[in-house]
């Protein structure tokens, strides 16, 4: 018998309002370990403020969010070592200092610790710049002097720079052209498999959304008003859902990236 998936988040009742506008209405949500987990909705939908509250960047109102089985009922900060250095973060734009040289940013989150000296540091960030196909020659670079889906690389090597078990990723493909952009997600499906790690994603790149994907949760109408894989929700009978899913169906029948891999998550 499988043994049945862990729950890495499990968000319960989640009410969001800012004065009369009501964003998140009894949202319920859980996430478990090893599996690719998109979030999507229409725009206003709240899903970056979800995002947020999952992170501890913004102040829970009501309801409540667990992560590793620790409730966050106000937010997660720099002082809670645990939470802090199991998460990684890669947002929209890459959000790289642009001050810092390429080895700098992806140092950072290591010096903050207080834990490595620099000869060690040194030899993280070179393993985690390796990771993400970024060679030593690209390290004293400032981002002004980089690509576009080399900033998202280098990011994504900050990003993972303290091992996590949990990565968040924002529209990690906006922005990059078709090639580029399948390299990413294949970067992604390679170091999921590498470092087990469990990911929440935003997307609206359709192609990004079911080369990725084991569950997509769909935030409509203050709701999660479905989620499961996209062979199970796609054909829901919902204005959004009807909108959204209905260009990709061939590229549901025809996906060749997303594992499926973790089988042991009951179907919601």
């Amino acid at each position: 018998m499988n043994k049945p998936a862990e729950v890495v988040i499990e968000i319960k009742g989640l009410h969001t309002q800012y004065g009369n506008h009501v964003v998140h209405k009894d949202v319920n949500l859980t996430i478990y370990r090893g599996e690719i987990l998109t979030l999507v909705g229409g725009s206003g939908s709240g899903k970056t403020t979800l995002l947020r509250q999952i992170l501890g960047l913004e102040k829970l109102r009501q309801g409540s969010v667990k992560i590793f089985g620790k409730t966050n009922n106000t937010s997660i900060n720099a002082e809670d070592k645990d939470i802090y250095q199991r998460i990684g973060v890669l947002f929209q734009q890459g959000a790289l200092f642009s001050a810092l040289t390429v080895f700098d940013n992806v140092a950072l989150p290591l010096r903050e610790l207080r834990r490595f000296d620099e000869k060690t540091i040194y030899d993280l960030v070179m393993i985690k710049l390796d990771m993400v196909a970024i060679g030593p020659e690209h390290a004293n670079k400032m981002p002004s002097a980089l690509s576009g889906g080399m900033i998202k690389r280098v990011a994504l090597a900050r990003a993972l720079a303290l091992d996590p078990e949990l990565l968040f990723l924002d529209e990690p493909t906006a922005g990059l052209d078709p090639e580029l952009s399948e390299n990413f997600v294949e970067l992604i499906l390679s170091l999921r498999r590498e470092m087990n790690l469990t990911v929440i994603m935003i997307t609206h790149d359709l192609d990004t959304l079911v080369a990725l994907s084991d569950r997509v949760a769909v935030l409509a109408d203050q709701h999660v008003i479905a989620v499961g894989a996209l062979n199970e929700i796609s054909h829901i009978d919902h204005p959004f859902m009807t909108n959204f899913f209905k260009n990709i169906q061939h590229k549901i029948n025809t996906n060749n990236y997303s594992e499926q891999s973790w089988k042991t998550v009951p179907t919601l």
